[in-house]
């Protein structure tokens, strides 16, 4: 443990102020990917519309919702039994919430994924020119590594930038796709409460 706390120590070190910002955006960024993908959980796997149906003839009734899929379905039928006028401006205003919670952390994780590689590039220009003025000064070969160890270290921000970015816009772009699937369900939610008001009407 004391050994990788040092090498951390080391790494920050080599790549300067720009590590310090990296490492940081990591942080918020594996934050934010698990934030969403414990909000973006859908619930029971079964079938939507025959999801629907058990919730609908009451098997579930004592069965608390264990995903947002669940729970806006629970919700849905609620405001179907009122039988409230403009059934389906009710069901757009209670399924907004749902949106906005599954739209949490993406704008955020989407800037770090973009911004993570730029500030690697740029914590390797400023390593660049650092290298290059002690080269102009002749300091660089009094130094353990000489110029290869120099570039090296200037070599470090741009790993660490592709390190938080390459995984982050995978599991990124995965939470994307669960997203805009959760989408369609809530729409598909939101068609069978409307068809199923208008066969009890007829």
């Amino acid at each position: 443990m004391l050994e990788a706390l040092i090498f951390f120590l080391e790494y920050m070190q080599s790549g300067g102020a720009v590590i310090a910002i990296l490492t940081i955006l990591t942080l918020i960024l594996w934050y934010g990917l698990g934030f969403r993908y414990h909000l973006l959980k859908r619930g029971n796997g079964r079938n939507l519309r025959r999801l629907f149906e058990k919730y609908s003839s009451g098997d579930f009734k004592n069965r608390k919702p264990k995903g947002l899929i669940d729970r806006a379905i629970v919700e849905a039928l609620k405001i179907s039994r009122e039988r409230k006028e403009n059934t389906r401006k009710h069901l757009d205003e209670a399924f907004y919430k749902y949106e906005v919670e599954m739209r949490s952390f993406a704008g955020i994780v989407k800037i770090i994924v973009v911004v993570a590689p730029l500030l690697g590039l740029l914590g390797t220009v400023i390593g660049m020119i650092e290298t290059f003025d002690s080269l102009a000064e002749m300091n660089l070969f009094s130094q353990g590594g000489g110029i290869a160890g120099g570039i090296s270290q200037a070599l470090f921000t741009t790993q660490m930038g592709l390190v938080v970015s390459v995984p982050g816009l995978i599991f990124g772009n995965m939470l994307l796709r669960k997203q805009e699937k959760m989408e369609m369900e809530l729409n598909q939610i939101k068609d069978l409460i409307i068809s199923k008001d208008i066969n009890y009407e007829m």
